[in-house]
């Protein structure tokens, strides 16, 4: 290149550091920050990339590559979005890419390797209807049969920049992407019918009708099509969704067939916005209870992030629908966080029922396709064609989207560990970054929960946040009668059926007499959490991790719920050759399978990841609950979140004690959270509820904190125990894991970065040590724990740790270690 020239900063979605490239003359005018270009990386591969700067003279004394081209005229990402994203690489220890990765769908991150294929019904459809170049015809032509990845396409079709063509056909849907393909993907499309254009006048209609007095159906059809479009157009005849017009009409697709063959209706395919839905408002704000009320003028007029405290049941969706509608008349933009997807079945419907089609939906069981529209739809100008969405509704991922004006962020459940990401990088906690991307936007920041996490609360003590307190039940519902069944004293007193101590077997029968609902809580899925050979006591493991393996009844397989693997249950031990193999402990699977024995009258669902892989089906399960299809919902930790079911008097925790006893310092924090959430499903609106614990401690703090619905001792009981030991919100913990799949590599490198830590960090550095499971997906695990100072420079701290990472690396022998660090963990 010139020793003068235009050079832009390039980020791609890759573990690396920005790059440099030159802009050839001839595309200066179009290059702007956030656009994405192509770029060649090394001598084969190409990328898409994002433009975050721009220079200009730059004198450099070596060769800067050229851009091969530029995809968008405009910025698909905006300033605010692109601080946010650094922020988060700077506070959490990763690079800029990785944050770019996790924050675009697949559509936005093309590269060379990226498989492509035609789809073959949409190229049908609308060859005819898009306009194809040259290019566009050769590209279409070598996918006739095959897929290719793009390297294979330009190489195939003989030019070096095809990009902008795919960008194009994909976006037409003419092609798909891999991704796609392995999710039986297609585009969204829909059949319209109209008049054939031989029936341009009554007479022509009326004939028509008469040639069908013999085929009442068809007769039926042309009828309902006339009734619809009414008044007819002859010109320009009114289109129907062929669907819309079979269902009102009540015929079948080959009635149609029949009428289109005689040239009575014509069809036509079109592509649809994914985004379109047919949500009207149809009701007014709710009406706020003075308790409510109080607290939405004390949120609205606060100036800091706001904590919300308000008990199961106080109404904190009501008070957030009302923040949401003031949000809008502002004409800003609000985020609605979640911290499972599983909860926005249930919030949807109530957000749709009041602000209609203004509510939109990001998380990762949507199809690529349809997360790239929503993304594509925060980018449009108010003044565009198509409505813009105003609310997100979302998990932590929801958080990168390319908002402009945002005046509400709404983090619902802000406790939850979901919102931190664990793997891949950026490993970040959307609550904490949300508190700075309301910053960044000069946005209301509300976080709420019946039990705040421990270091949200220790921050509105603090002058940090505003606390803002709901404490009575809407409707003046009283809070759950909560008592435990001592475990220990039930087996010895010969009680216990099954898994059930018999007061909880009884409340279950007496509650289903009642024709109210039950929830049963056990934070274990599966059948049975391993199994073991009665013969030699050998316990069936992970052939990469060190874990046991669940046995799951409804494919008779032991899964390792760490890594996937799994093997059908054997017939006989592996060692002994015994056929004495027994289950061991109880999983949600195994209360299902009891309870439909002990009860079987009973309508029994379970709800747990197993139960809701598909799209639709925790959506299905929730609306059975609501329906009372279903009389006993069995679950994890998922029916302990934000659910809203009033016909519930009922619940039941299975077993207490493996939330009590797990080896984290945020156990009891964990084990109060979980217990007082899913008793708060209880007694909702005017029912009286009830709570039975199983536990063999009935006499723990936690519990009968719990009982006493008390968190503020809890909370002193436990912020007394952080102080001590200095855990946060005392200290700022960071936790640096080292793998590897020797395990002699891992070893011997952390005694070399322990002698690296404790030069910086003295007594404040612990491990290394392996953590529960020392061995995950056929990599050897050691931890660090550092425990820094608040008052401490995080930024300074944090570039000596990337220094001793670049150590680390420089090592040979330590080649294909992999080194991370977790900021804050969960």
């Amino acid at each position: 290149m010139d020793k003068k020239s235009l050079a832009i900063e390039v980020l791609l979605p890759l573990y690396l550091k920005t790059l440099t490239y030159s802009v050839p003359c001839e595309m200066t005018n179009a290059v702007k920050t956030g656009v994405r270009v192509i770029i060649t990386l090394g001598n084969k591969k190409m990328y898409s990339g994002i433009v975050i700067g721009i220079s200009e003279n730059v004198n450099t004394d070596f060769e800067i590559k050229d851009i091969i081209g530029i995809i968008d005229e405009t910025p698909i990402i905006t300033g605010l979005q692109l601080a946010l994203w650094k922020w988060i690489a700077a506070y959490y220890i990763c690079t800029l890419g990785e944050v770019m990765k996790a924050a675009l769908p697949a559509c936005l991150k093309l590269e060379s390797q990226t498989k492509i294929a035609l789809n073959h019904d949409i190229y049908t459809d609308l060859s005819d209807e898009v306009e194809l170049n040259d290019t566009d015809k050769q590209i279409i032509d070598c996918l006739l049969d095959k897929q290719l990845s793009m390297d294979e396409l330009s190489k195939t079709v003989g030019k070096k920049n095809i990009l902008p063509n795919i960008k194009k056909l994909l976006d037409t849907g003419i092609l798909v992407i891999e991704e796609k393909l392995v999710n039986n993907y297609k585009s969204k499309y829909q059949s319209f019918i109209t008049l054939h254009p031989d029936i341009d006048s009554e007479q022509k209609l009326g004939a028509a009708l008469a040639s069908l007095k013999k085929a009442r159906k068809q007769e039926l059809l042309l009828l309902k099509y006339i009734e619809l479009a009414s008044p007819l157009d002859y010109a320009c005849p009114l289109e129907i969704s062929k669907s819309e017009l079979l269902d009102k009409s009540g015929v079948s697709e080959s009635v149609y067939r029949f009428c289109e063959k005689k040239e009575i209706f014509t069809s036509t395919k079109r592509i649809i916005d994914r985004l379109k839905n047919d949500a009207v408002a149809q009701k007014a704000l709710p009406e706020l209870s003075p308790a409510q009320n109080e607290a939405f003028e004390q949120v609205r007029t606060a100036d800091k992030p706001v904590l919300l405290h308000g008990i199961t049941s106080s109404g904190k969706t009501e008070v957030y629908i009302r923040l949401i509608d003031e949000t809008l008349k502002a004409n800003r933009q609000v985020l609605y966080l979640l911290p499972e997807i599983a909860l926005t079945t249930q919030i949807i419907e109530r957000l749709r029922i009041v602000f209609g089609a203004k509510v939109g939906i990001y998380h990762s069981n949507f199809s690529d396709a349809e997360r790239t529209e929503v993304y594509n739809n925060l980018l449009k100008s108010d003044d565009s064609e198509g409505k813009r969405v105003e609310i997100i509704l979302g998990v932590r991922s929801s958080l990168l989207l390319p908002f402009d004006n945002l005046g509400l962020i709404i983090v619902d459940e802000e406790h939850e560990s979901s919102y931190k990401q664990y793997e891949p990088a950026p490993r970040y906690n959307a609550r904490d970054a949300a508190v700075i991307l309301g910053k960044l936007h000069g946005a209301k920041v509300v976080l709420g929960s019946a039990t705040p996490s421990l270091e949200s609360y220790y921050n509105a003590l603090q002058g940090k946040y505003d606390l803002v307190k709901l404490t009575e039940r809407y409707g003046k519902a009283i809070l759950p009668e909560i008592r435990t069944i001592d475990m220990k004293r039930a087996y010895w007193k010969k009680t216990v059926v099954s898994n059930f101590s018999e007061p909880l077997l009884n409340a279950i029968r007496e509650t289903l007499a009642r024709k109210e609902q039950v929830i049963l809580f056990q934070n274990r899925r599966g059948f049975s959490p391993f199994v073991q050979c009665d013969g030699c006591g050998q316990v069936a493991k992970c052939k990469y991790c060190d874990v046991s393996l669940t046995y799951h009844k409804y494919n008779n397989a032991l899964t390792c719920h760490y890594c996937g693997y799994s093997i059908s249950m054997p017939p006989v031990c592996p060692s002994c050759n015994s056929p004495n193999i027994k289950t061991k402990g109880f999983g949600t699977e195994k209360i299902e399978d009891e309870l439909s024995l002990l009860i079987p009258e009973a309508r029994i669902e379970r709800l747990d990841l197993d139960a809701t892989k598909s799209k639709y089906a925790y959506g299905k399960i929730l609306h059975g609950f609501e329906a009372h299809t279903i009389d006993i919902l069995v679950g994890t930790q998922m029916i302990t979140k934000g659910l809203d079911f009033g016909n519930v008097s009922l619940v039941g925790i299975m077993n207490a004690d493996n939330l009590l006893n797990f080896p984290d310092f945020r156990a009891y924090e964990r084990s109060f959270q979980l217990m007082s959430q899913v008793a708060g499903r209880a007694g909702r609106k005017d029912k009286p509820g009830e709570v039975i614990i199983q536990t063999s401690m009935p006499e723990n703090p936690v519990i009968r904190q719990v009982i006493k619905h008390d968190y503020a001792a809890f909370f002193a009981m436990q912020i007394d125990e952080r102080r001590l030991f200095n855990y946060p919100p005392f200290r700022r913990l960071i936790v640096l894991s080292i793998k590897h799949p020797k395990q002699d590599v891992v070893r011997e490198a952390g005694t070399f970065m322990k002698t690296l830590l404790i030069n910086i960090f003295g007594k404040d550095v612990a491990g290394p040590e392996p953590p529960p499971v020392g061995r995950v997906q056929n990599k050897y695990i050691l931890n660090f724990r550092i425990k820094l100072k608040k008052d401490a420079n995080l930024n300074h701290y944090k570039s000596l740790i990337s220094n001793v990472f670049s150590q680390l690396k420089s090592e040979r022998k330590y080649a294909g270690l992999v080194i991370i660090a977790d900021i804050d963990p969960a």
